[in-house]
């Protein structure tokens, strides 16, 4: 399993010591969720931070965009150094040009569906993409149960990688912890997103070796 955790749950007071946790934990790469206020009730961080964390972060970055209109942020995603962007299906209005769009500026492109969202409206670009991203909560906040329903999604998701030949990974974010992130990797995930259950941890690293062990 690889793990993904997400900055949003760190204390931005201590911000550098917390990328310099992860920058020595076996984590694969660092989260960041960027909200802006109108697609989800929330605002996060701005791309002045994303740049900060850019250059003292030696992980990958896995930039997740909950926000209308994606496409005008491609090239701040792609100047801060990340090696993934992901926009939401509900966001993006002409999804398969946002998706190359990505591909040309050098990235890996990423799509989520919000809870709601079924797994067959990926019919046509699950080729496309290189991970589809399924929020197991509400986005907006962290801290919130996990949706037991997205376990069915990853099967969806899963049986429908193999039927297309796609390589997309499946990665799942909200309510990450040791007991749901088991149920998950049986249902066919491959990347947990984490928030609280690694930086509310007294010890974060020991938290992303037990979610790298499932």
């Amino acid at each position: 399993m690889k793990v993904s955790p997400s900055l949003l749950a760190a204390d931005f007071a201590h911000l550098s010591s917390e990328i310099d946790m992860i920058n020595t934990s076996s984590a694969d790469y660092l989260h960041l969720d960027v909200m802006d206020g109108v697609f989800v009730p929330n605002i996060s961080f701005g791309f002045p931070v994303l740049k900060t964390v850019g250059k003292i972060c030696s992980k990958p970055l896995d930039v997740h965009l909950m926000i209308v209109n994606p496409d005008r942020w491609i090239s701040h995603v792609r100047d801060i150094g990340a090696e993934i962007m992901n926009v939401h299906v509900e966001a993006t209005t002409h999804l398969h040009s946002t998706i190359m769009r990505i591909h040309d500026s050098g990235m890996k492109a990423g799509v989520t569906l919000n809870p709601a969202t079924p797994v067959s409206s990926l019919e046509d670009i699950i080729a496309d993409v290189e991970l589809v991203l399924l929020m197991s909560v509400n986005p907006g906040f962290g801290g919130q149960p996990f949706i037991r329903h997205t376990l069915d999604k990853v099967r969806q998701l899963r049986n429908l990688i193999e039927k297309s030949g796609s390589n997309a990974l499946i990665e799942i974010d909200g309510g990450v912890n040791e007991r749901t992130g088991a149920e998950l990797s049986e249902a066919g995930a491959d990347i947990l997103v984490a928030g609280s259950y690694i930086f509310g941890a007294e010890d974060p690293k020991r938290n992303i070796d037990l979610l790298k062990s499932l």
